[in-house]
């Protein structure tokens, strides 16, 4: 995999993105970045929009240079899924060359790196499934619930019906969690399918309505089924103040579907009037890192998370906000508008790349509340002209 004479194949034909030059030569060649940062967000573009992307000095002055191993896992998982990639890798790890193949799907399964959980890999299926040549039918292996990434649990819950809003849903749509895995053993697996669509269709997603109904789920692998029912009594302490229609559900894995360690944790998802889900999820700490966690406070800790969400509110939540930044992009030449809660940086970098790939800027206004409308912090709307992007790898039937 890595090729000595990188360096000499780049000498002659690369031009670095934002050079004067690059401009007019953007659509038949790529991008070059820096760093480590962001990475899926620039794969992810890179394989949509076919353009090449270079990454160069990849944690170069670290003690432990280049990719790391759940880095390494992601590009393998994208060579998966595409057909004729090319990917480049220098001999220290440093710099990337990633030349995008076709999407072509079909029945995958992957092993996903226990540093990073499965969600870390299930965030780029998703936005990437529904473009394929045939339907994505993914198998993915590891830890399926950790502190740093979305749960299975949260994007079940969050990213399924967000999707169904921009049309793409059918009978194919599922996110089934098959066992669990905690960090750091893993041994958890995700059964991942998504049928796949021609075009996105523009939204309009401005009124999140008012919170309806709060639903959630308390887990437990390898430690005592109670956990999961102190979690669940401690969250309905708090929330029980605000709304009647809370069912948080026990969710106790046995035997081979614990995965390989021990672990508890809570999912807490608030849904709108409007259709609109918001939601917040904590996890206990890893077997052997740092102290115990009591799942009381774990309980009332999620709760507070969730009020917090809702307090910032908006049509989609913070875990999903490129999500829809990126379907509204590919969506039809037409206008789609989003209220969001306030932009995360990881959102607002994402903004940027989606203006190198894709020449797209987006119309950001920022909404203050009024005075006592209990409606939450300021909001954002974004709106932006789609793309048009058509999956022309789909399969005629």
């Amino acid at each position: 995999m890595p090729s000595p004479f990188l360096n000499s194949l780049w000498h002659s034909n690369h031009v670095h993105a934002g050079s004067p030059e690059s401009n007019n030569n953007m659509a038949s060649l790529g991008l070059t970045y820096e760093g480590c940062n962001f990475f899926r967000q620039r794969l992810i573009l890179s394989t949509l929009t076919g353009k090449w992307v270079k990454i160069k000095n990849i944690r170069s002055s670290d003690d432990n240079p280049g990719l790391q191993d759940f880095e390494a896992s992601f590009i393998r998982l994208l060579d998966k899924i595409t057909n004729g990639t090319r990917i480049e890798i220098n001999q220290t790890g440093t710099v990337l060359f990633y030349q995008p193949g076709l999407l072509y799907g079909g029945a995958v399964e992957h092993d996903c790196n226990p540093q990073r959980s499965v969600g870390y890999y299930l965030e780029a299926l998703l936005m990437l499934a529904p473009f394929m040549k045939s339907p994505l039918r993914a198998t993915l292996k590891g830890v399926t619930n950790d502190q740093r990434d979305p749960s299975v649990d949260t994007l079940k819950a969050t990213s399924i019906p967000l999707m169904k809003h921009f049309g793409l849903d059918g009978e194919g749509l599922e996110l089934k969690i098959v066992k669990r895995g905690m960090p750091p053993g893993g041994g958890g697996e995700v059964f991942f399918s998504c049928p796949v669509r021609r075009t996105v269709r523009p939204v309009q997603l401005t009124d999140p309505g008012k919170i309806k109904r709060i639903r959630g789920t308390a887990y437990s692998v390898r430690v005592s089924p109670q956990m999961a029912n102190r979690i669940v009594d401690s969250a309905r302490n708090i929330l029980n103040k605000f709304i009647p229609d809370i069912y948080i559900h026990t969710d106790h894995m046995k035997g081979a579907n614990a995965g390989k360690s021990p672990g508890f944790g809570l999912t807490l998802v608030a849904e709108t009037t409007n259709g609109t889900f918001l939601s917040a999820e904590l996890v206990s700490n890893p077997q052997g890192q740092g102290s115990p966690m009591l799942p009381e406070d774990l309980g009332r800790n999620c709760a507070r998370l969730l009020l917090e969400e809702i307090y910032r509110g908006g049509c989609v939540d913070s875990t999903n906000q490129t999500l829809a930044l990126l379907y509204m992009t590919l969506g039809q030449q037409d206008v789609s508008k989003a209220v969001l809660g306030p932009l995360s940086p990881y959102t607002i970098e994402f903004l940027r790349h989606v203006r190198d790939f894709f020449q797209i800027m987006f119309k950001i206004e920022t909404q203050m509340p009024e005075e006592d409308s209990r409606k939450g912090g300021s909001k954002v709307l974004v709106a932006c002209v789609g793309a048009g992007f058509a999956n022309i790898s789909k399969t005629l039937k």
